[in-house]
């Protein structure tokens, strides 16, 4: 099969992250060294000595016992600020700061970010590093929770962020293929959950809610939402997550909120709240089962 440059770059974006990073390595070094250069030149061009007025950072090159540094010693100072792989060991990734290390891998998704992390020990300690993973969420969800710190760490978070996200999207399958046995399932077995559907009706106790569903699954067509706006909050054993769910775009969404409980190793729906949004008086026309 044929591959090309093209879909090369397109389908590899461990690559480019990491591309973007040796670049950038590789700019901060020649960048210092070309900025020496660019000032000894200027000098010599203003007529002056380039062993006199050659400056490093505003720093004058003749130092306090007006020892005189040339310019290939003011280069050489310059590589000693900025270590070099053969000088100490070290990859030029690992010399960069953490600022932009982080930033290029912003631009890697969750798969890739994972992936990247399965490389090697270098690879795995950036793609691990917890400022990356919340730039990700903040990315993948939502800019709120800036000022929350998380247990486990944003890795962690975000993976429990994306596995609630992964399970509120299942509780609108089960309604479009109208599974009551399903919803049965997704529901925790209890007497205090509670269901409050977009015609204001109330239930209580699972047997209730179970019925309730039953009733909404009789009708004649199954209800194929379009779900935006998700906002997720996770603590270790409870999460709720709220959204706009459309039916149709032009009558406005319903505002939901689903609240669930982790027993047994997974997540259970415990409370599930749909009412309506008036757009222009057309609440008669929304009032179904959500």
């Amino acid at each position: 099969m044929e591959i090309t440059i093209s879909n090369f770059f397109s389908n590899n974006s461990i690559f480019l992250a990491v591309a973007a990073v040796l670049v950038t390595a590789i700019g901060c070094v020649f960048g210092a060294l070309f900025t020496v250069r660019s000032k000894v030149k200027f000098s010599e061009a203003c007529g002056g000595n380039s062993r006199t007025t050659a400056y490093l950072n505003g720093g004058s090159s003749v130092l306090e016992d007006n020892t005189v540094i040339g310019e290939e010693e003011m280069v050489e100072k310059v590589v000693a600020l900025v270590p070099a792989e053969k000088q100490t060991g070290a990859s030029m990734m690992e010399q960069l700061v953490p600022e932009i290390t982080t930033h290029a891998l912003s631009y890697l998704d969750y798969p890739s970010l994972c992936r990247l992390s399965m490389t090697n020990s270098l690879m795995r300690k950036a793609a691990n590093d917890d400022n990356a993973w919340k730039a990700l969420y903040h990315k993948d969800f939502t800019l709120e929770q800036d000022t929350v710190i998380p247990v486990n760490g944003w890795k962690a978070y975000y993976a429990a962020t994306r596995a609630i996200v992964n399970v509120n999207n299942e509780f609108f399958r089960i309604i479009k293929e109208r599974s009551l046995a399903e919803m049965g399932h997704f529901w925790l077995n209890a007497d205090y959950v509670k269901c409050f559907h977009a015609s204001g009706e109330f239930f209580t106790g699972y047997t209730a809610v179970m019925q309730s569903w039953q009733l909404a699954f009789n009708w004649e067509q199954g209800f194929d939402f379009e779900v935006q706006d998700v906002r997720a909050r996770v603590l270790t054993d409870m999460a709720w997550v709220t959204m706009k769910a459309y039916i149709d775009m032009e009558t406005g969404p319903f505002n939901v909120t689903n609240i669930f409980e982790f027993h047994n190793g997974r997540w259970y729906l415990v409370h599930h709240h749909s009412s309506v949004m008036l757009v222009n008086g057309g609440a008669e026309q929304q009032m179904m089962q959500g």
